[in-house]
């Protein structure tokens, strides 16, 4: 079993990369959205993904190649660290007359940075333990700090007296500040604590032959799939959640409890959705999860102005939902990768990541290049009261289109081929390989 400390020390660095999620995500595209314009906010973001296209494969593809005494993971989260710094100063406290491409530039910027420093720790966990629902425990001790790392970005802002409407930039400021300063710490904390497997040694797999098995491997492209659209129902109401409340429910102050709320579910979830998968199995326990969301956003239509308890309702379900949302994927794409090992004698764990991470991306771009140009066209206005329209095309955005996504996803999931009885046979297998590709290489070194 993995120690504690030893999860904690992992997951570390994820708590201050979380800070900026929500504010990069949530109230950053509001906050520019004053300067530069809705529809050109949502353009911006979507162009500043489609970088990642880019540089997550690469990144993957590199992190897998790289071959140093201090590991092959550590070497590019530590790479990562200086650019993300800056980046984060530039995009979240802006100079004055900040515009569209100070947003483009540095929201390029902060991407790359985080690719640089989440692709090699994600697929670093994965690495960590090959056992079905240890893994499980590593990915739950990660993004159990993500989601505190949010509920701080949340609750920081407020215990300094900037969390209300209008107050966006001063959010924004302190934010900064806080991740600027605990950044670096956690980063240090756990390239010195957490031992890094070392890289097996073999000649790398070779591009064309590696894409094709990549490609072949059919669990993977389940999986990939069902989390792209299952990202894609997250990130909308994500990113509609503030206009929402404000304009729909018309209780705009209480957006940053409700918020806090949804998270704190989420966390105190974790543990338990560890171990009902640990009994019923990953796929299936998620999909359960996914459904059970659906029943809960289909409350959504029906809420109107002062129906504050009714959605605070519908957050604690689904915050509870989240948690198997953020756990149980990440734990089934490092099995998944067991499939492609044994194929193809090399552990591609970093690209792998590294493409799970550019479908967590563009399912959140398209969430932003999708609602806010909609909205746009149906007449929707950030402030000031909205046309029936453009309200209506607001609350189809938040709850039924997710419904729809979340619902195909399940279907994809349902009879997912990996369990822990398979995976435990990949496993046996891909040692067995591994260690003979091993020997070769010593007896030709």
């Amino acid at each position: 079993m993995v120690p504690l400390p030893l999860l904690i020390a992992y997951a570390a660095p994820a708590l201050p990369l979380a800070m900026l999620t929500l504010p990069v995500y949530v109230v950053l595209p509001s906050h520019y959205a004053g300067t530069v314009g809705l529809a050109t906010v949502g353009v911006v973001l979507l162009l500043a993904r489609l970088w990642d296209g880019v540089t997550d494969p690469l990144v993957g593809w590199l992190s897998d190649r790289t071959r140093t005494r201090f590991g092959r993971r550590r070497p590019w989260i530590l790479a990562g660290l200086p650019l993300t710094l800056l980046s984060v100063w530039q995009l979240l406290v802006p100079p004055e007359g900040a515009g569209a491409l100070h947003l483009l530039v540095w929201s390029m910027a902060l991407y790359l940075g985080w690719t640089l420093m989440i692709v090699p720790m994600s697929a670093w966990g994965a690495e960590i333990s090959g056992d079905y629902d240890q893994r499980t425990r590593i990915a739950g001790a990660r993004e159990t700090a993500v989601v505190l790392g949010t509920m701080a970005a949340l609750g920081l802002p407020v215990a300094l007296g900037a969390g209300g409407a209008g107050q966006e930039g001063e959010t924004l400021r302190i934010v900064a500040v806080a991740t600027v300063i605990l950044l670096p710490i956690a980063v240090v904390y756990q390239l010195i604590a957490v031992p890094e497997p070392a890289a097996p040694r073999g000649p790398p797999a070779p591009a064309a032959g590696g894409w094709r098995v990549l490609w072949g491997n059919k669990p993977f492209r389940r999986l990939l799939a069902a989390y792209l659209l299952n990202g894609f129902a997250n990130g909308l109401p994500a990113t509609l959640f503030l206009l929402f409340v404000a304009q729909v429910l018309g209780a705009g102050p209480e957006a940053g409890a409700l918020l806090f709320v949804y998270f704190l579910c989420g966390v105190i979830s974790v543990p338990v959705w560890v171990r009902v998968s640990a009994r019923f199995g990953k796929h299936r326990t998620w999909s359960v999860a996914m459904l059970a969301c659906c029943v809960a956003f289909a409350t959504v239509p029906f809420l109107g102005p002062g129906d504050i308890w009714a959605f605070a309702a519908m957050c604690v379900a689904t915050g509870l939902m989240l948690g198997a949302d953020l756990v149980l994927p990440s734990s089934m794409q490092a099995d998944v990768v067991d499939l492609d090992t044994l194929r193809t004698g090399v552990a591609r764990t970093g690209l792998y990541f590294a493409l799970w991470s550019l479908a967590t991306k563009l399912a959140t771009a398209l969430a932003v290049g999708i609602a806010f140009p909609v909205l746009d066209m149906a007449g929707f206005r950030s402030e000031g009261p909205s046309p029936g329209g453009a309200l209506t095309a607001l609350v189809v955005l938040y709850a039924i289109v997710p419904i729809g996504c979340k619902l195909a996803a399940v279907a994809l999931l349902w009879t997912y081929p990996i369990d822990a009885v398979r995976q435990a046979r990949l496993r046996r297998l891909v040692e067995r390989r591994l260690a003979r590709t091993e020997r070769l290489s010593a007896a030709q070194a």
